[in-house]
């Protein structure tokens, strides 16, 4: 299935090609919006994607996950065109809406599907690639940005991404199909409430999902959002928020090479690590108002998680003994998203008292992360 492997490759680069990611925070403030608000709109579309799993992994066992693929990409691809045209709360509670649901549907069927393409020992080291086209896509993004969009409205970054996942739709047409005897047919809700018990009652890999939510909800809400507000903070200009984040992107890349140390330093110790290095990152964030420190730490935090993503897919994968990967895959989902529901208003809550507060409040929950995940790595 390298066919397979080569277009979910292109897939994330254009992904990746969101060209207001660098003043995300700032274009919806502009449009009148308050960091609560922000963080409530993501913790609404957490909470709907937690409502779609369900039929959505269903779904993707049933009719296949090419189908599924094609009818999120669509979906995804309308919420950029919402996002574009959103000028309110509404607007742009619209837009994650519809994102929710393409990314529910998305949920559990790229990386299943993915893993499936490869052969046994290969998986890990195609969720690294990925995340490097991923992280190149934004690279490339924040180029066009910097050089070229810094000048122009915001909506003229808003406008290029429609573009940008116009062409993911395209390329989702062109996947293969797993073969038949590999989706299997399914028993609808009960099989997944069923599987969704067994998950929950497995401690160990309830801890895993919930310990990596914290990680990557600590790392989504600091890099995505506070980290506009430390970079203000810090009287960076905001002409030079592009250029940060071409090297929070390089920082990204580091994630092709998860497979590569996780055999040199073992997955135990690599996770201690990057969990560490997390904690410390948030820590210097709450401390600090040092530009150079502060995009460091930023730095520092993007690595982390760039290096435990590919892991934490592996494991996940692994744990998975039955036909039903979607559906396994989208519990996973269900489990990790509600862990982001209520850190995402928490952050927001916090972030409003004092951003130092919300910095520190990542480093804790990333030390309760590192807890809980330690007793299913091994």
């Amino acid at each position: 299935m390298k066919k397979n492997r080569v277009i979910f490759y292109l897939m994330f680069l254009f992904e990746g090609m969101v060209f207001y990611t660098s003043i995300s925070t700032l274009y919806r403030q502009a449009a009148g919006l308050s960091i609560f608000q922000i963080t409530i709109i993501e913790s609404l579309s957490l909470a709907l994607s937690l409502v779609l799993e369900m039929p959505w992994g269903v779904i993707a066992d049933r009719i296949g996950y090419r189908r599924t693929l094609i009818m999120s990409s669509f979906v995804y691809f309308i919420s950029k065109i919402v996002f574009w045209k959103a000028r309110d709360f509404m607007g742009f509670l619209l837009e994650r809406i519809l994102l929710s649901i393409a990314l529910a549907g998305m949920s559990g069927c790229d990386m299943g599907m993915l893993y499936l393409s490869c052969e046994e020992d290969e998986s890990q080291k195609a969720f690294g690639i990925c995340n490097n086209m991923q992280m190149l896509g934004m690279l490339f993004a924040s180029v066009m940005y910097s050089v070229f969009l810094s000048s122009q409205p915001y909506r003229m970054s808003a406008l290029l991404t429609i573009v940008s996942y116009g062409v993911v739709l395209i390329l989702s047409f062109g996947l293969t199909e797993i073969k038949k005897n590999q989706v299997v047919e399914v028993k609808g809700s009960r099989l997944f409430k069923e599987k969704l018990l067994e998950t929950i009652k497995n401690k160990k890999l309830l801890g895993f999902l919930i310990g990596a939510a914290l990680l990557s909800e600590t790392h989504q809400t600091i890099t995505v959002f506070l980290g506009q507000l430390q970079y203000k903070a810090c009287g960076i200009s905001e002409k030079y928020f592009g250029y940060l984040l071409i090297l929070v992107t390089l920082a990204g890349m580091v994630g092709g090479a998860s497979s590569e140390f996780t055999k040199w330093i073992g997955r135990r110790r690599l996770t201690r690590i990057l969990y560490g290095m997390a904690i410390v990152a948030c820590i210097i964030l709450g401390w600090t108002r040092n530009p150079y420190i502060s995009v460091i730490a930023v730095l520092l935090l993007r690595v982390a998680l760039s290096l435990f993503a590919p892991l934490e897919l592996q494991v996940q994968n692994e744990a998975i003994l039955v036909e039903d990967r979607a559906t396994m895959l989208s519990i996973n989902a269900v489990l990790m998203e509600s862990t982001g529901v209520v850190t995402n208003m928490v952050f927001g809550k916090v972030a409003e008292l004092s951003l130092a507060s919300a910095m520190f409040l990542g480093a804790a929950l990333c030390l309760l992360g590192v807890i809980l995940v330690n007793k299913m790595i091994r």
